[in-house]
């Protein structure tokens, strides 16, 4: 046998909860290490004051828009990856990676100037304060730097999940979060020997550990020879029908995740309109996501790859057998951190050091948000299910018409019937019932299993 044929065979995944674990684990460990930078960031921040508690949400969601067009092409790149790893095209996958990377570098530059062209004039009118809108335009221009980095970053991740290699994700996540704590510190409150920035000081901060986790990786994958082994230097160039391939995969979840985090960033604003309290609420309740959310979003990876993976085995009647396996693990963990959320609310919180009144004020707004977790954890798993049969259209239909209806909620409540911002947040329990309603659906109905990447 070749050592390309047992490379291969190495690449494909089998249908077990051993497996499942292997690769969600070190996955979740890559996601909640930057979930950690977020809530360091805005610890840190905190103690500025709560109107920069209240601008780091703003700028936060801001900065996300730009973050997930880089996860829709690392999802629709991963779903390639793991389907090429599954029929046994090793050479493929280094063709792929490369126009990921050009591609990603691309948008990266679109989303630099588009920051600097538009992010004033929007934040101006959308936002009443405007100590607020200086503050975060001042912000978004130096972290807009950051995304080159970033998206170089989640590419490789699209390479390890896609080949079943997600135990190296660890290496550059370790670094990226190191890097963060450090100079958030030293360069918001001015230790360490360097200068005391303040608010912008979480920005070069970012950047920076941006850049360190990127290099890291990069550094491991050259190191273990997986770049040999994929030949990825071998094929860094461009191909424009690789490119195209990766752009018609990726497009649809691109369009998904971007239309996901604007309705997020419309419906912040919206709660800016309600006061800088309950804008510096719903910040902490987005760490909350980001920080409780990283089991499921790790399972939901790995229901995007190894569906795709058993798929390109020829395995498609063993889908739905997937799914649920990875649904159980998903919901299991879920519960256990929502329960310890909710017996222990005001100890997260008190870690903001905004005051008693403010962890009495947002622990209702916990309380649905911890059920909004538990939707989640079954919901993404089926989703992005849909994602790994390749039919990325789907996946955006079903994206708009859950954005609509959260979308209408949102602008109701808040703006029309200016109901308290609990109520605002019960959104989040209509957006995860319809996703997964039209996900389950959709994965039934075998519609999917006509469809070739």
């Amino acid at each position: 046998m070749s050592t390309a044929n047992s490379t291969a065979t190495d690449l494909k995944v089998n249908i077990s909860n051993r497996q499942i674990l292997s690769i969600a684990l070190p996955i979740s460990f890559a996601i909640f290490v930057p979930q950690v930078n977020f809530v360091t960031n805005n610890v840190f921040l905190g103690g500025l004051g709560e109107d920069s508690l209240a601008a780091a949400g703003i700028t936060g969601v801001y900065y996300l828009i730009f973050a997930v067009i880089g996860y829709g092409l690392n999802n629709g790149l991963q779903a390639l990856i793991s389907r090429r790893a599954g029929q046994d095209k090793v050479e493929e996958i280094g063709k792929l990676f490369a126009q990921g990377v050009f591609l990603s570098l691309t948008f990266a530059a679109f989303g630099i100037l588009l920051t600097y062209l538009v992010a004033t004039p929007v934040l101006q009118r959308s936002l009443h304060s405007p100590e607020l809108t200086q503050k975060a335009v001042s912000f978004l221009h130096i972290r807009i730097w950051g995304l080159p980095f970033l998206y170089l970053y989640q590419m490789r991740n699209a390479l390890l999940v896609g080949t079943n290699q997600s135990k190296y994700l660890v290496w550059g996540t370790l670094a990226e979060t190191l890097g963060n704590i450090f100079f958030d510190y030293g360069l918001i409150y001015g230790k360490f020997g360097m200068p005391e920035i303040g608010f912008n000081g979480a920005a070069y901060a970012s950047i920076i550990a941006e850049f360190l986790g990127m290099f890291v990786v990069f550094a491991v994958i050259q190191w273990k020879g997986i770049s040999k082994q994929l030949g990825l230097a071998r094929h860094f160039r461009w191909n424009k029908e690789n490119a195209r391939l990766v752009l018609v995969q990726s497009s649809p979840l691109i369009f998904q995740y971007a239309i996901s985090i604007i309705s997020w960033e419309f419906f912040y604003i919206l709660i800016e309109h309600h006061g800088k309290r309950d804008l510096a609420i719903s910040n902490t309740m987005r760490n909350i996501f980001g920080l409780f959310g990283v089991f499921t979003w790790a399972f939901a990876s790995t229901s995007n790859t190894m569906v795709s993976n058993i798929i390109g085995q020829g395995m498609k009647e063993r889908v739905e057998e997937l799914i649920g396996k990875i649904v159980k693990l998903s919901l299991s963990i879920s519960i256990l951190l929502c329960i310890f959320l909710n017996l222990f609310p005001a100890l997260f919180l008190s870690f903001y050091g905004q005051g008693e009144e403010f962890v009495r004020a947002a622990v209702p707004v916990i309380r649905i948000i911890s059920l909004a977790l538990l939707l989640m954890s079954f919901a993404t798993i089926w989703l992005n299910g849909v994602t790994g049969t390749g039919n990325t259209k789907v996946n955006l239909v079903i994206e708009i018409v859950a954005i609509v209806a959260y979308t209408i909620y949102a602008y109701v409540v808040l703006e029309v019937m200016k109901l308290p911002i609990t109520y605002g947040w019960m959104s989040e329990w209509l957006y995860w019932i319809i996703l997964f309603s039209l996900s389950y659906a959709y994965i039934r109905s075998g519609k999917w299993k006509k469809k070739e990447i």
